[in-house]
């Protein structure tokens, strides 16, 4: 497995040696929920943020990994059928790691605007929890997929991409399965190309 990974790495480094770079840091929203739902009620998303970069490799196809600083935060709430219903905040943070390939749909490097799809994996390393729930309850290693379309305006972009979470939430499922995270992404900033 470690000669996959260094072969992995080894070609990515060539393709960087010999494709346009671009460094792109950014901050961004993010609302997560989490795919539990009963009749007792259900997750709600609420806005969390992101801050980091990526730097993608590549012209017409690219490769980009990145790695952010992420909060997230979602609340359940009970039916409304419930009399004084309870409300429970969970909030994550934690390294985000996404891995994207994507294609320049319209544009290139000497028009001012561009459109692009991407898509990818990632892993999310949770560092922190709010105190509403244990964090030696939560999987503190979480993967996901992830699909997004981007926007650029001659230096500046703007990527919304949604996050479908591989990894349950908790680690025992075996009492209440909260299920898995969904989160929607929305990143802005600047393209510095080299």
């Amino acid at each position: 497995m470690r000669k996959v990974y260094l072969f992995a790495a080894s070609m990515l480094f060539v393709c960087a040696l010999q494709a346009q770079t671009t460094i792109k840091p950014a901050i961004g929203l993010n609302f997560t929920d989490w795919s539990y739902n009963d009749a007792d009620g259900d997750f709600k998303a609420k806005a969390g943020w992101q801050i980091g970069g990526s730097v993608a490799f590549g012209k017409k196809f690219y490769v980009e990994p990145g790695i952010f600083y992420v909060g997230k935060s979602t609340e359940f709430v009970e039916s409304s059928n419930i009399p004084n219903p309870d409300e429970f905040k969970a909030n994550l943070n934690g390294i985000r790691v996404p891995v994207a390939v994507g294609l320049n749909l319209l544009g290139n490097e000497k028009t001012m605007f561009g459109l692009r799809g991407f898509g990818g994996f990632s892993g999310f390393f949770v560092t922190s929890v709010s105190d509403d729930i244990e964090k030696d309850d939560v999987n503190t290693a979480q993967w996901g997929t992830f699909a997004g379309v981007g926007l650029d305006i001659w230096m500046i972009f703007l990527d919304m991409s949604y996050e479908w979470s591989l990894t349950n939430v908790q680690k025992d499922v075996s009492q209440i399965d909260l299920g898995k995270t969904r989160t929607f992404f929305i990143n802005a900033g600047f393209r510095v190309k080299l």
